[in-house]
């Protein structure tokens, strides 16, 4: 049975892997025939060895089905969205809602579940087993393990030059073979969560305070940052998109008050990666490689003094907003933006009002900054976010299963979301600008979307191999007059640093800076502010 089994996960259950492997130039004649095939081997003395050293008669039938109900959802989730299964990807599925949960539901899941978990999960649990004293057992089964290992090493040894060539020119290889990268993806990320949140909480910036305090409560600005979901650069209008998504963000941009940031490149390619790292003070390259657990951005904030809220149509703020303020709007009921359970991103708007009133007067005296985390782009079903009115782009995919749609269908729906965030933005400025005092609106989204590129869909891609639309977000600035009168900002300056190459690692500081807020974190080259204070 664990050979059979073996077979069958070397087989089947590595589809995907194959398949790609397949369409590799490299493994095009005689002596690529010999690479697979060793590959093939080496894969199965790696099963083999595996099977025998962990599963044994008492579990192996739960076991069996187990595996075949990984690697299959693994195969299914890289042959149709065409990502990979790491660290950050398991993040992604361990974070995900029932909302998001429902939308990847298909028959085309049912279908790939009955083929390779309910019909060979059937037969071996069939299967009788056969008693075995002890002793035999253990001396068999650990020694096919051993051999199977050898033969696996030594077959690995013999082929190592075009295997390590072929592996590290296409590092994606790696995060295919089932069911190793779930055990390595399981491994390093509840390893790393354990430890991390072992760690105990470290404040920062003790000394945060605001620079120049207001006098009086007409004069505290609000600050709204719109935390944008897999909203890409690429379809966002004002990139110079052939599409004009962004119509009223437009209109604004003419008006003189907004600003486009052309060039921000994304933390992670998840919101589980990007969102904790884009609030943190670390920076990416540090942040990727801590284990210690410090607060945000939000932190400092209500430490100098202000009011914080976070406002919630996703799934969750990723811990960021634990220490502060935070209502969930997904499970509302405003019949005008919410329907089976789900609810358009102006839910918040709409909530915002009351939900400030229930802030402490004496910091909302001295400036709110209020974070709207979007729905945004989420998919695959992109057609869920946008209301009938605004779909302009049609016909548009209504299928969760993205590859059984044609290319421009899928473009279609994407598009209409973001042409729904271009109109959420903008009425969230015409309501800042009806507000009595200094206001202003900054924008970004967490990490970008493939919409079919290169056979890739949905987003989650390792950051070193993930392609250009799954990493270049959009990023917008609104300023009211009476905050650019406060600050001493110019628009014109503040245009002027629109083209610079900027990522999340501005936000932390550009936050800081928009706040007013001082503390020795703060990094004015970081922030896209600093450039165009009076003092400067």
């Amino acid at each position: 049975m664990l050979a059979v089994l073996t077979v069958w996960l070397g087989t089947v259950g590595n589809f995907p892997f194959w398949m790609a492997l397949w369409k590799l130039p490299e493994t095009q004649g005689m002596r690529a025939v010999t690479t697979t095939a060793s590959l093939w081997l080496i894969l199965l003395g790696l099963l083999g060895w595996f099977l025998c050293l962990w599963v044994w008669p008492r579990w192996l039938k739960p076991a069996a089905v187990v595996l075949l109900l990984t690697v299959t959802s693994s195969s299914y989730f890289m042959l149709t969205y065409g990502v990979v299964i790491d660290p950050s990807m398991l993040a992604n599925v361990v974070q995900t809602d029932v909302r998001e949960v429902r939308d990847l539901l298909s028959w085309t899941m049912l279908a790939a579940l009955v083929v390779g978990v309910i019909l060979p999960g059937v037969w071996l649990w069939r299967q009788s087993v056969r008693t075995v004293n002890a002793k035999p057992l253990i001396l068999r089964q650990l020694g096919v393990s051993l051999l199977a290992l050898l033969v696996a090493l030594g077959l690995f040894w013999m082929s190592f030059q075009d295997i390590a060539s072929l592996t590290r020119n296409h590092k994606h290889l790696r995060y295919m073979v089932n069911p190793f990268n779930s055990v390595y993806a399981v491994t390093r990320l509840f390893v790393g969560q354990a430890a991390q949140a072992s760690q105990p909480l470290l404040a920062i910036g003790d000394d945060a305070k605001v620079v120049a305090p207001v006098s009086t409560a007409d004069q505290a600005p609000l600050v709204v940052f719109v935390l944008g979901e897999t909203a890409r650069a690429a379809n966002f209008g004002l990139s110079g998109y052939a599409r004009d998504t962004t119509p009223q963000l437009r209109k604004l941009q003419a008006q003189g008050d907004l600003t486009y940031f052309s060039d921000v490149r994304s933390c992670g390619t998840s919101t589980q990666a990007s969102v904790p790292c884009m609030f943190s003070h670390l920076g990416k390259a540090a942040y990727e490689g801590n284990s210690q657990r410090f607060e945000s951005v939000l932190d400092v904030l209500q430490r100098a003094g202000l009011a914080v809220l976070w406002l919630d149509n996703q799934s969750g703020c990723k811990g960021v907003c634990e220490r502060v303020p935070n209502v969930s709007t997904t499970a509302l009921n405003v019949p005008e933006f919410c329907k089976d359970g789900e609810c358009l991103d102006e839910v918040m708007l709409h909530e915002l009002p009351k939900q400030l009133a229930a802030l402490d007067p004496a910091k909302r005296a001295k400036g709110t900054v209020v974070v709207m985390h979007q729905m945004g782009s989420h998919g695959p079903a992109y057609y869920k976010r946008s209301p009938k009115a605004l779909k302009q782009f049609l016909p548009e995919c209504s299928s969760h299963a993205l590859q059984n749609c044609p290319p421009e269908q899928i473009v279609n729906a994407y598009d209409n979301s973001i042409l729904y965030a271009d109109h959420f933005i903008a009425k969230t400025v015409h309501w800042l600008q009806a507000q009595s005092r200094p206001t202003a609106l900054m924008y970004v989204s967490d990490h970008g979307e493939s919409l079919g590129e290169k056979g890739l869909y949905l987003h989650g891609m390792p950051y070193s191999m993930a392609p250009k639309e799954q990493i270049h977000v959009p990023m917008v600035v609104w300023l009211s007059k009476p905050m650019q009168r406060q600050r001493g900002w110019s628009m014109a300056c503040l245009q002027a640093q629109s083209g610079k190459a900027l990522s999340h690692d501005n936000l932390f500081h550009s936050v800081l800076g928009l706040t007013q807020v001082s503390t020795g974190l703060a990094k004015p080259e970081l922030d896209i502010f600093s450039a165009c204070s009076p003092a400067r």
